[in-house]
């Protein structure tokens, strides 16, 4: 028997993992998402096309494990007080997102089928959840889960998860099954939520923490996978048995957890179970839908499914303008939040039990939200453009003009701002000069003005002052003066000391014989600064640390010097700093004081 229960798994996940690699690999390589991938896969080797793999129900139970692991990674990144700072968007955003969409599609469909009340309402509200699988790691691979615009996404998420109770409370008071005159009322189920987050949270304080703590002193990294493991599957199966939403039990353990000094490592060992989890779980749901239920009614079906994302764009659009939100960032967030969720095919799972949809009925549906499922990434693609911020004009921005300042500042950003201050500090006129509009704006809002121009050609120069002016500083990055650019600047102004910030020694050697000051390696202070201060941490004394960094500047003088004279990278190389080097040179230093 356990051979044969062995055998069985080993037939079922080698193609769902052979086909999960390879239209994952298309799907991404064509930048569609891995999302899609999964479903593709899941649809071919399913039992509906191939006929590779079956019993779909089994492995979506397995799968639905990745949600929960995805909530409790969230709830790592997002401390209490970030939290609750979120609160506006997560009860006020969240609270009308659910309400009106749920409204104007049960509106829909009663409009598509004729379907009585309750029944347009049980599947109505469910279409207006999206996919937390889905968005969730669309945000976190884009690097826009921690921007203002993913955050407000991830509190509309976070409503939905906590709306599966009121959900299932609706759909339970609607139901004509007899057998569901004894379930629990709603009220009950609200309080059982409360209950089951109050203990999470005190067993996350006085249990999780000091348990993380022990491990953490044995040093045991094995033990930190099998008590991540643990955190997730426990809180889940707690909410589980009470008959509320998994993903949110994980999400408040992790919540729970994010201030501890254990959170990058449990990320790093859960990690990779979300992600395999995850990508089942969308191979699941490919082989779930229902392809006779689409070659049945296509047009239905499509048309549905346009009607689901066109009514939940505009709902979630209008909702964001009416919280502030710029237009194209409102509809950003109304298309990435457009599709069916996952949580829609436990619902209507309820509702088919109720009495209130037939299983044809919640077949259908199902379909319906996989289809919007799959047409994100390539709604996401094709309106990139159109949604993204374009770019700040120039228009309206003053040109460089001369105000007799005495230093002209080209580049101000992170580098410029500091020469910049410091050259104000000490009583110099300052004239600063910038390409970035933004920056322009930016250094605006704090009163500092900034002139828009190319400040590397001799006419903008010109303008601005260069000819009556004692210094000109080129503080851009990515070396973006050459030897030619500087040799003109100090032709047209031979009375200016020219400075320019460089990037690292190759820099240095390519423009050897540039007319300049000065060049300033732009991260060899703060790197010495660093190891001063490191040396301090590990309880070396100030004169030591003095006469380590007056050596290592010394020696790496010398070695610049030689590469500058031979222009080769590699001379001098017996310069270069070592201990042997460091304690001959500091006892130089030492018998010359």
């Amino acid at each position: 028997m356990e051979d044969a229960a062995t055998g069985s798994l080993l037939h079922d996940f080698a193609p769902l993992l052979g086909a999960a690699l390879v239209f994952v690999l298309i799907f991404r390589k064509l930048k569609l998402g891995a999302t899609l991938g999964y479903l593709v896969a899941g649809v071919v080797v399913g039992p509906q096309v191939l006929g590779l793999v079956g019993d779909a129900e089994s492995k979506m139970g397995i799968a639905e494990l990745g949600i929960t692991l995805l909530l409790f990674l969230v709830g790592l990144e997002l401390s209490p007080t970030r939290l609750w700072r979120m609160k506006r968007d997560i009860f006020g955003f969240g609270l009308l997102q659910v309400a009106l969409c749920g409204i104007a599609i049960t509106g829909v469909v009663w409009l598509f089928t004729r379907f009585t009340a309750p029944a347009a309402l049980a599947l109505g509200l469910p279409l207006a959840l999206s996919s937390t699988a889905q968005v969730l790691p669309m945000l976190q691979s884009a690097g826009r889960l921690k921007t203002p615009s993913g955050e407000r996404a991830f509190s509309i998420l976070l409503f939905q998860d906590l709306s599966i109770v009121p959900l299932i409370t609706i759909v339970a008071a609607m139901s004509r099954n007899p057998a569901d005159a004894g379930g629990p009322p709603g009220w009950l189920l609200a309080v059982y939520t409360v209950a089951a987050i109050t203990g999470l949270v005190l067993a996350g304080r006085f249990l999780l923490r000091p348990l993380f703590r022990l491990i953490g002193n044995m040093g045991e990294r094995e033990m930190f996978v099998f008590a991540g493991l643990f955190t997730v599957i426990a809180s889940a199966a707690v909410m589980e048995a009470l008959g509320l939403s998994t993903a949110l039990g994980a999400f408040v353990a992790g919540v729970m957890l994010a201030d501890s000094p254990y959170r990058h490592e449990l990320e790093a060992d859960v990690e990779p179970f979300r992600s395999i989890l995850l990508g089942l779980f969308f191979l699941a749901v490919g082989m779930l839908l229902d392809l006779s239920a689409i070659a049945e009614r296509p047009v239905f079906v499509t048309g549905m499914a346009l009607a689901l994302i066109a009514t939940k764009a505009v709902v979630i659009g209008l909702i964001a303008l009416l919280f502030g939100m710029k237009w194209r960032q409102a509809i950003a967030l109304g298309l990435l939040l457009s599709q069916g969720g996952e949580f829609g095919f436990v619902l209507f799972g309820q509702a088919q039990h109720a009495l209130l949809i037939a299983p044809e009925a919640a077949s259908v549906f199902s379909a319906v939200v996989t289809v919007s499922m799959a047409t994100t990434p390539f709604l996401m693609m094709l309106t990139r453009r159109f949604r993204a911020q374009p770019k700040p004009s120039a228009d309206g921005l003053d040109g460089p003009k001369h105000d007799g300042a005495a230093a002209l500042v080209v580049g101000y950003g992170r580098f410029g701002q500091t020469v910049a201050q410091m050259l104000i500090g000490q009583g110099i006129s300052v004239s600063l000069i910038d390409t970035d509009p933004v920056t322009i704006e930016r250094a605006g809002d704090f009163g500092m003005k900034v002139y828009y121009g190319d400040g590397t050609r001799v006419d903008t120069l010109r303008r601005a002052g260069a000819e009556e002016a004692e210094l000109v500083l080129f503080c851009m990055d990515r070396d973006q003066m050459e030897l030619a650019d500087l040799q003109a600047v100090k032709q047209a102004f031979p009375d200016a000391s020219i400075f320019l910030r460089v990037f690292d020694r190759r820099s240095m050697l390519r423009l050897k014989s540039a007319p300049v000051e000065g060049y300033v390696r732009e991260m060899l202070d703060s790197a010495v600064t660093m190891a001063r201060r490191a040396m301090a941490c590990v309880g070396v004394d100030d004169g030591e640390i003095d006469r380590t960094e007056e050596a290592y500047r010394n020696l790496d003088a010398k070695r610049l010097a030689q590469q500058l004279e031979a222009q080769d990278l590699y001379a001098g190389r017996e310069a270069m700093f070592s201990h042997q080097q460091g304690s001959a040179a500091r006892d130089g230093l030492t018998r010359e004081a």
